[in-house]
């Protein structure tokens, strides 16, 4: 058995003796990246039971030799922190067998995962041509993808990997758009190595991504199968890699939740996130920040025209119905919106837009501002800090300076009868801009029958809310979209929080 799972995993490490049946673990190879300093990279594999493996460490900095046994067929190591850059061999030996990578560097590492719009592929993308011709200059960003595998149980390995790590330009055609252009972005800003480790898949709940754990704390049941069934896909592949460290992760999901538990996704994904940080830091040994930085794409757009509430609520939920991100429930996440980058052409669907450079440029400022404490860096679009009711019109005060755009429809009111609270069914009314300036936009409201009033507020809360980067309120910069929020108003006149 061991023999022929050496020869099986020959491609993802240089295996020079297989016999003894030395190997890593199957998401370690040639031309990867490891963690850098501050955290400690751990190496992990197979070797023959009672043996005492040795792992060299070789490269720019001094030669490190560490010692682990291996117990239960499993050997494990944590380096010393290493300093960013490479490259570094590492040789992994036990008596008479041996085993290597070459060409490792010390870098961040990311992790991407999600449903199809991060699993599209860089040649589907708009210029993909250009960009698939840029990736040559980037050698120091790499690329891991898992394979698809479902699983009943928690597997300790992937059991298959689609493609092995790689130097650019090599794979990046078939590789997450989001994810390349998210860590060539990054490293444009860093100048140090990214290791980028992909696993996502089309058309997936957040449930097939959660543990047990994270499904209980939402009273989640099972009520489905295949690659939706609850947990199938973390045990398949996510748990596998827990034993790597990593900087952090960034997300694309939420359009399968729209037709499916959408109104437990305020629990559901913050859950996972949480469950996600506990789980990466219990198996690095603590070397994966307990609260690492945790991106997410916001949902784009999919039907032109359609009434649906289920795309406007998941992006409300995916929030925790905060609006906006870090927030006390999703603590170090940082969000892309993507509402305005709508694609009613895409060959691949609408609900698959093309322009990933956006989206991966606005994740890029979220990790810049959060996960690298980077100052100055703009990375949040304008979110309402107050509203005000002055007659017959309502007076909405942003959180910075921004930049408007005549619109009759975006902004919308709800009007009821007297204490009617305001629900799903209630009637929606577009609230035109009347004027604005620096930091606060009016609205007309005086647009209820005369029996009812205004008893909320709502933004951009559509599907398909305008057409492409021509939403109504923008950072004064005019680079980030105003997120979508929801809020009652009180049915005096004054002023109150958002």
């Amino acid at each position: 058995m061991a023999i022929s799972l050496c020869a099986a995993f020959m491609f993802v490490a240089s295996i020079h003796e297989c016999e003894g049946g030395l190997r890593f673990a199957s998401y370690y190879g040639d031309h990867m990246v490891l963690q850098r300093a501050p955290q400690g990279a751990v190496l992990w594999g197979y070797g023959p039971e009672g043996a005492h493996v040795t792992l060299t460490l070789s490269g720019p900095s001094q030669q490190k030799t560490t010692l682990a046994n291996v117990t239960n067929g499993i050997w494990r190591v944590t380096l010393d922190p290493v300093e960013p850059g490479g490259p570094y061999n590492v040789t992994a030996a036990v008596e008479n067998s041996t085993a290597a990578l070459t060409d490792v560097l010390f870098g961040d590492v990311w992790l991407c995962g999600g449903q199809s719009n991060m699993w599209l592929q860089t040649f589907k993308i708009f210029n993909a041509s250009d960009e698939l011709r840029l990736a040559k200059r980037y050698p120091d960003v790499r690329t891991f993808m898992a394979a698809l595998k479902q699983s009943e149980t928690e597997e300790t390995d992937l059991t298959q990997v689609e493609l092995p790590w790689s130097v650019p330009p090599a794979n990046v055609a078939d590789f997450s758009a989001v994810c390349w252009l998210f860590g060539r972005y990054l490293h444009e800003t860093l100048r140090y190595p990214i290791g980028l480790v992909e696993s996502c898949w089309g058309g997936t709940p957040v449930e097939a991504w959660s543990s047990p754990r994270a499904l209980r704390q939402c009273g989640l049941q099972q009520t489905t199968s295949g690659p939706k069934t609850n947990s199938i896909l973390w045990n398949a592949m996510i748990h596998p890699l827990l034993n790597m460290t990593i900087k952090g992760a960034v997300w694309y999901q939420g359009e399968a939740n729209a037709v499916y538990h959408q109104d437990k996704y305020s629990c559901s994904f913050p859950a996972m996130i949480d469950d996600w940080r506990l789980a990466f830091h219990n198996g690095s040994g603590g070397q994966t920040s307990l609260d690492f930085p945790f991106g997410f794409v916001q949902l784009s757009t999919y039907k032109k025209d359609s009434k649906s509430d289920g795309f406007p609520n998941i992006r409300w939920h995916q929030t925790a119905d905060q609006g906006f991100v870090p927030n006390p429930l999703m603590k170090k996440t940082f969000m892309a919106v993507a509402l305005d980058l709508p694609d009613e052409t895409s060959p691949y669907g609408p609900i698959h837009p093309r322009d990933k450079q956006d989206v991966a440029y606005r994740l890029t400022l979220g990790a810049r501002a959060v996960a690298y404490d980077e100052e100055g860096v703009s990375f949040q679009g304008p979110f309402p800090k107050q509203i005000t009711l002055v007659s017959k019109m309502v007076n909405i005060t942003y959180d910075q300076k921004v930049r408007v755009t005549p619109s009759r429809d975006v902004f919308e009111v709800c009007c009821t009868e007297g204490e009617t609270p305001c629900g799903p069914e209630s009637a929606w009314v577009a609230a035109p801009i009347v004027q604005w300036d620096a930091t606060i936009v009016q609205i007309f409201s005086d647009v209820c029958p005369p029996a009812e009033e205004v008893s909320a507020l709502r933004y951009a809360w559509r599907d398909w809310p305008c057409d492409f980067k021509a939403c109504p309120v923008y950072s004064a910069s005019g680079v980030l979209p105003a997120p979508p929020f929801i809020t009652k108003l009180s049915l005096t006149v004054g002023k109150q929080e958002v």
